[in-house]
């Protein structure tokens, strides 16, 4: 280059010194860039980190900083999916038994196999099964025993009393009629039959404690028992629980994206999150159902060389039944017997949970309700609104199923008290990465979710079911 083109370049320069300088700029901006760049890539290569085990088996991050990866890697469980924290909150008012037996809590079953033990009450009632004469002592005779017969004799011990309903008693002269029922003191009890003393009978040629006449049906019902002074012992009372036994069903859901479907743009915001959530409460739909009408089953699966576990319902396992009239409407007289049923007869709780299909929920919501029964406000309990029914009886928290409606059981329902239903886990429910990507089965992003479960009565008798023929 001559000093005469120099010159001229310096001329167009001072000219258009603007667009040098821009240009200038750009081509500093683009070195600089690339030089951040490779900095960049360089440093990454040298932070990327790495798992090491510790000397009693823990794990140790070095050449690197922690990220989710390695603690995922790590330590599997120690990033809680949101999934595991929110379930229970994942509609709940269609899946009511799930939802209350995880409230309550669970217990863990070391076995797929869940042997339990419930104790039971002993029976206070029997019939007299043969009619007791009225007595006709002579003068100067002791009080008349009497030998009955009854369709429990081994309910009845020693010092026990008895109350004879419907057989008046006596005042004390022992010829007024008493308005109290009749009351009998256990003496003895033998492979011929319950010997027994009228406390209140009549008294007939001055002979006090007279036997009145008793017919054969008559209830007896089993009361306290009555020791003298100087009784130091009593006959002996023991229980022995009754066991039972449930399986626990292995619950699996899976949820799988590609990766092409998570890149792409959506409508609207649809991600693996909404995927999961819909799932679960797929999964818990399932579950409920299960838990409700399951048949406990061991099975042999020939295609998989294993066995299958099915756990068994509550449904069955109820103690009691009520019935009530398919194509009639509710009245109130069937709902106080309804009542009555579901909180005497047993020692559960005052309060209890009534579940049941449309066709029952409509008879209910149909009642005129009086100061006999009222319907009170909405309660909110275990993430649950119910409608609560007052009696005298109890308590009964009132929610539509549709799971009844589902099985085709419209009119039927149950009735569940909560302090004696308790879940048993053998796997806690928990979510699970499966990198199907790196095992090269599919490009996808996947999560199962699992848990081995079952659900139990603890007292039958404090559960019913309520059917319809």
């Amino acid at each position: 280059m001559n000093i005469n083109s120099f010159t001229k370049a310096l001329r167009w320069m001072r000219r258009h010194k603007k667009l040098v300088i821009f240009v200038i700029t750009m081509i500093l901006i683009a070195i600089l860039s690339s030089c951040l760049m490779g900095a960049q890539a360089s440093g990454a290569t040298m932070a990327v980190g790495m798992l090491i085990a510790g000397v009693e088996d823990g794990k140790h991050v070095v050449d690197g900083p922690l990220t989710t990866d390695l603690t995922r890697e790590g330590s599997p469980d120690l990033l809680l999916n949101e999934i595991d924290q929110q379930i229970v909150k994942i509609r709940p008012m269609s899946t009511p038994i799930d939802q209350i037996s995880r409230y309550g809590g669970s217990k863990h079953a070391g076995s797929m196999v869940v042997d339990y033990y419930s104790v039971d009450t002993k029976a206070t009632k029997a019939k007299l099964t043969a009619d007791v004469a009225e007595s006709s002592p002579s003068a100067g005779d002791d009080a008349p025993m009497v030998v009955i017969s009854t369709s429990n004799n081994d309910i009845f011990d020693p010092t026990d009393t008895i109350l004879v309903q419907n057989t008046s008693g006596y005042e004390a002269d022992g010829e007024t009629e008493s308005d109290q029922d009749l009351m009998l003191y256990v003496v003895n009890r033998d492979a011929n039959g319950v010997t027994v003393m009228a406390v209140n009978g009549l008294t007939i040629n001055g002979v006090k404690g007279c036997f009145p006449e008793i017919t054969s049906g008559s209830t007896l019902v089993r009361m306290g028992r009555a020791a003298s002074e100087l009784d130091v012992q009593s006959p002996q009372f023991e229980s022995l629980p009754k066991k039972s036994r449930n399986l626990c069903q292995i619950f699996k859901m899976q949820v799988e994206q590609s990766t092409l479907q998570r890149l792409s743009n959506k409508e609207v915001g649809w991600t693996m999150s909404d995927q999961e959530e819909a799932a679960v409460y797929d999964m818990r739909l399932g579950m409920e159902k299960s838990y409700l009408f399951g048949v406990a089953r061991q099975m042999w699966d020939a295609n998989k060389k294993e066995y299958v576990y099915f756990t068994g319902g509550i449904w069955n396992q109820a103690g009691k039944e009520f019935y009530l009239e398919a194509m009639t409407e509710l009245t109130e007289a069937k709902m106080v017997d309804l009542m009555r049923d579901a909180f005497t007869g047993n020692t559960g709780s005052k309060r209890k949970i009534l579940i049941g299909g449309s066709g029952l929920i409509s008879k209910i919501s149909k009642l005129d309700y009086t100061r006999v029964i009222t319907a009170g406000q909405h309660v909110s309990k275990w993430g649950i609104d119910f409608t609560e029914l007052r009696s005298k009886f109890g308590c009964l928290y009132v929610l539509l199923s549709e799971v009844f409606d589902e099985v085709g059981m419209t009119n039927d329902g149950i009735v569940i008290d909560p302090e004696y239903i308790q879940k048993y886990t053998h796997i806690p429910f928990s979510t699970e990465q499966l990198n199907l990507k790196k095992s090269g089965v599919r490009n996808v992003d996947a999560l199962v979710m699992t848990e081995a479960s079952c659900l139990v009565l603890r007292y039958p008798k404090a559960h019913m079911r309520i059917t319809s023929r």
